[in-house]
């Protein structure tokens, strides 16, 4: 079947373009559908089509405050080493060699108690950021220095739809040193093969 067409017009068939239309659509649809299952790749936050992502604040010459949050799709493991990565690319853009995860407590800073992590192994398994929870009874935190050990450790996991992870860094010149101090380049080396950039 034609569309009728002024003169000098060129004649295209309705089902080809019903088809071309469906066509595109079910492009569109599909792209979107990709964006809303897919985690969140390592991106600022805000700058990409995927949710979540990482934020920073200065506090000082030397310190910052590291977020990352991630979607219903990203898992806890990748939050806690995106965070760990923009700490160790941060420390690194600044000039420093290694950092510290700090918190403050009464306007001084404490050195992070680290105790094994039972969730999950790796080269970082052990190191514990500050987390949020997004489950049935909504947001929930923990932290590794006053907060309730059944969030780290027997959190039920299931129930858990979006992990956001928190740490203040401490950047230092020279080697790490003591347990909580990380050399940024063996970080950077280390999860690099593991980051997932946003799809162009």
């Amino acid at each position: 079947m034609f569309r009728k067409h002024k003169k000098g017009d060129v004649s295209v068939p309705t089902t080809f373009r019903k088809t071309t239309i469906a066509a595109a659509l079910a492009i569109s649809i599909g792209g979107l559908a990709g964006c809303a299952t897919t985690p969140t790749p390592y991106q600022p936050m805000g700058s990409g089509k995927v949710s979540g992502g990482y934020s920073d604040t200065q506090l000082a010459p030397d310190r910052y405050r590291v977020t990352f949050v991630g979607n219903d799709y990203t898992s806890r493991k990748t939050v806690d080493d995106y965070l760990l990565y923009r700490a160790a690319q941060l420390t690194a853009q600044n000039g420093y060699q290694s950092f510290k995860i700090l918190t403050n407590v009464n306007e001084s800073d404490v050195e992070t108690q680290l105790t094994p992590d039972p969730l999950f192994t790796g080269p970082y398994g052990w190191w514990r950021p500050a987390w949020r929870y997004y489950g049935p009874a909504g947001w929930r935190s923990w932290n590794p220095w006053t907060g309730d050990p059944f969030w780290a450790d027997t959190v039920d996991v299931s129930t858990v739809t979006k992990y956001e992870a928190q740490a203040d860094i401490l950047m230092q010149r020279g080697p790490a040193t003591g347990k909580g101090s990380f050399n940024a380049n063996q970080v950077l080396t280390a999860l690099g093969p593991t980051i997932q950039l946003p799809k162009s």
